[in-house]
C-alpha cells in the first residue's frame, strides 16, 4: 500500500468507525442469515486458553458485543481492558459494559500500546489488524506487552469471504466488483500466518465454519451502503430493485460463502 493509499485508508477506517453504526449494520446481517446458528462471539470465545486468573487487553473493542455475548463465562479472576482507536467506540463500549468491575475502557493505537513490557495473559484483536497500517509495529507492541506465556487471538477473513456479494456487486455495476479487495489483501486467513511468525514461536489457525444465506433484500442492501460503496439515492433504489430481482431468481435464498477465522499465537518472546 502506497503513502496516500494508507492515508486515505486511515480517514475511511476514522469515517466508517467514529460509532458502531456501521458496524451494527454489518454485525445484524450475519446474526440474522448466519447459518451456524450458535454464533461468531460465543464461537470466538471458546477458543480462548488462558488461566482463570489474569489480565487480558483487547484492541478494537468496537461496542463491546464480544464481552456482551458471553458475560456468563467471563471468569471472576479476569481483570480487562477494552480499547479502540476510536472515542466513539470506547465510549460505547463504557455504556454498555461500564457497570462491570472487570472492564477498564481507553483510546490507543495498537501501533504504540501505553502499557508496560510482558503486563497481560492475552490480547485480543478481533477483525481489526488489517485495519492496521503499520501491522509489524502493533505485532511488536503485541508481543511485548504479553507475559512469556502469554497467547495472542488474532480473528480475520480469508479471500474467500463473501464472494458471492462481489459477483452479486460486479452484475449490478462491473466498477463495484472490487469493494473489499483492499482490506481482504491486509491480514487474512492465507497471509496472516506469515505475519505472524517472525514474531510468534507458534502460530495455530482454526476456521469458523458458517454460510448466510439471506433471504431479504433490504438487510443486504443495508450492508453494502455501509462499506465503501457510495451511491446516490437513486442508484441506492436501482441495487434494492436489482437485489429483489436476484432473489426471486435465485428462489427467494442467495447462498454466500463466510471465511472466516482465528490465530492463535504465542511465545517464547
Amino acid at each position: 500500500m502506497s503513502k496516500i493509499e494508507e492515508i486515505a485508508d486511515r480517514q475511511y477506517v476514522t469515517s466508517q468507525y467514529q460509532n458502531a453504526s456501521n458496524l451494527n449494520v454489518r454485525i445484524r446481517l450475519h446474526q440474522r442469515f448466519s447459518a451456524n446458528k450458535y454464533g461468531w462471539p460465543r464461537w470466538l470465545f471458546d477458543q480462548f486458553s488462558l488461566p482463570p486468573q489474569g489480565r487480558l487487553l483487547e484492541l478494537g473493542c468496537g461496542p463491546g458485543n464480544l464481552w456482551l455475548e458471553n458475560s456468563d463465562r467471563i471468569p471472576a479472576g479476569w481483570e480487562m481492558v477494552l480499547s479502540d482507536f476510536s472515542p466513539g467506540m470506547v465510549r460505547q463500549a463504557q455504556r454498555r459494559l461500564g457497570d462491570n468491575r472487570k472492564f477498564r475502557f481507553g483510546v490507543l493505537d495498537a501501533q504504540a500500546i501505553p502499557f508496560e513490557r510482558r503486563r497481560f495473559e492475552a490480547v485480543i484483536a478481533n477483525h481489526m489488524l488489517y485495519h492496521v497500517p503499520d501491522k509489524a509495529s502493533a505485532l511488536a507492541e503485541i508481543q511485548r506487552v504479553l507475559k512469556p506465556d502469554g497467547r495472542f487471538y488474532a480473528a480475520t477473513i480469508g479471500e474467500q469471504h463473501l464472494p458471492e456479494i462481489a459477483a452479486l456487486l460486479g452484475k449490478f455495476d462491473p466498477q463495484l466488483a472490487s469493494w473489499r479487495v483492499r482490506l481482504a489483501g491486509s491480514f487474512t486467513l492465507e497471509n496472516g500466518s506469515a505475519q505472524l511468525t517472525p514474531w510468534f514461536a507458534r502460530v495455530t489457525l482454526r476456521h469458523y465454519e458458517d454460510a448466510l444465506v439471506i433471504t431479504e433484500a433490504a438487510p443486504l442492501v443495508d450492508y453494502i451502503l455501509s462499506g465503501r460503496v457510495n451511491l446516490s439515492a437513486d442508484r441506492q433504489r436501482d441495487l434494492a430493485s436489482f437485489i429483489k430481482q436476484e432473489l426471486r431468481r435465485r428462489g427467494g435464498k442467495l447462498y454466500v460463502t463466510k471465511d472466516v477465522g482465528v490465530f492463535e499465537a504465542s511465545g517464547p518472546f
